[in-house]
């Protein structure tokens, strides 16, 4: 039994540790959080990623309060706005600002349906582009991505050939990552704007 309480301790250390990582910017992956908290902890047991991201959002709650929650809706709101202009091509919002887990320095994502990046392209061309181009994401996908400045927040839409989209299990939460689509948004916005699509335990 003691042993038992001592790895769930080091655990809820690790994972306090790997989130503080996180939110400061000295870690990028939840692995390299994970293995660099370990080792400064000298510590054996190592908590799952969704240990991490429950720790990680108390740690974003308590540094940024209320204005996390009025950040989010505006944040979805900029995905609307961005969702509508491509309308044509079945966009969907993923990520954090769809979970309701953004935090300081979170961008929006959206997936975009086509064949080819041309029409999407056209479709932003009243945005500021930062950058676009291929793009290899983890596992290995390829895609086309549009990374457009929209008011204070970046948003990155990635290109996906309809034939070749799949939607993904979190590796983060277990869930999968399904989105919201452009009406679902809407609704969203409408009925309950701070709504969080987060399992309460991890899924497997």
């Amino acid at each position: 039994m003691a042993l038992i309480l001592v790895e769930l301790s080091e655990r809820s250390s690790v994972a306090a540790e790997a989130a503080r990582l996180l939110y400061s910017g000295a870690a990028e992956e939840y692995i390299q959080a994970k293995e660099m908290a370990a080792t400064s902890l000298g510590a054996k047991a190592v908590p799952s990623n969704y240990e991490v991201a429950v720790e990680l959002d108390r740690l974003a709650d308590e540094a940024e309060g209320g204005e996390r929650q009025r950040r989010l809706v505006e944040m979805r709101k900029t995905a609307l706005g961005v969702m509508k202009n491509l309308s044509a091509f079945s966009p969907r919002l993923i990520g954090s600002v769809w979970r309701g887990t953004a935090r300081r320095g979170s961008d929006v994502d959206v997936v975009a349906l086509a064949e080819t990046p041309a029409g999407v392209e056209a479709a932003l061309a009243g945005y500021d582009v930062l950058e676009k181009g291929e793009v290899t994401f983890k596992g290995g996908v390829h895609a086309y991505h549009i990374k457009l400045a929209v008011g204070p927040d970046e948003v990155e839409v990635v290109v996906r050939a309809p034939s070749e989209y799949t939607v993904d299990r979190c590796d983060v939460y277990g869930d999968v990552k399904r989105g919201v689509t452009l009406p679902e948004l809407e609704r969203l916005l409408r009925v309950d704007p701070l709504r969080r699509f987060v399992p309460r335990r991890h899924s497997r």
